[in-house]
């Protein structure tokens, strides 16, 4: 994991959220299967149609370890990205997780792999493998735009897709802000003058 990776993985969602004005978030319907799911990594990207997820396993293939495959799958709920055999090869394979605005299967085999998924919700229906779609490409998913090599950080509160562009100064601020929300928690924490002056600044 690069430095920058792992300097935004001990940041939550919500506070680089916040240093971007809540400009790129996914839908919030793409949630982690299990809520103690966390992970931050480069953006490895898939572009796939409707029910067919032939580059799914191209992304598995060509991904480098650390990366997480984000597929943008057009929001489709009925037909599954992939199921639990298809995300054990990209476990073993290194890949960090995935993110999706599609749906997977194999729910219960899914979560015994204990491999981050974040996604829509959970089908029966498999998909097909004509052999469309494209990798490593500029894609939207979950409303937001992703670029290969964008840094995505997941957990229990969604998903936000941090830039390239703009990396280094999101972790500046990011880091400012959790700094200033630490010390305002110590600060009103328990104390019930200090709660009530807080909320009258707010209210002001």
């Amino acid at each position: 994991m690069s430095e920058i990776v792992s300097a935004f993985s001990e940041i939550p969602t919500t506070c680089i959220s916040d240093t971007m004005q809540g400009l790129n978030n996914m839908d919030p319907l793409i949630k982690p299967l299990k809520e103690e799911y966390r992970m931050a990594g480069r953006a490895y990207t898939v572009k796939m149609p409707v029910g067919d997820n032939q580059y799914v396993l191209r992304a598995i293939r060509e991904a480098k370890p650390g990366d997480i495959l984000v597929v943008d799958a057009k929001g489709d709920t009925y037909r599954t990205i992939a199921g639990d055999f298809i995300l054990g090869l990209a476990q073993t394979l290194g890949i960090k997780g995935v993110v999706t605005d599609g749906v997977i299967r194999d729910i219960l085999g899914v979560k015994k792999l204990n491999f981050p998924v974040f996604c829509k919700g959970t089908t029966v229906a498999s998909s097909a493998k004509a052999g469309w779609g494209e990798v490593n490409v500029p894609i939207s998913c979950g409303g937001t735009s992703v670029s290969p090599g964008d840094i995505i950080i997941a957990d229990a509160d969604g998903v936000v897709v941090i830039p390239q562009a703009i990396e280094e100064e999101v972790l500046r601020k990011a880091k400012e802000k959790l700094m200033k929300d630490q010390e305002r928690d110590m600060k009103v924490s328990g104390k019930h003058d200090e709660v009530i002056r807080y909320l009258d600044s707010l209210l002001k």
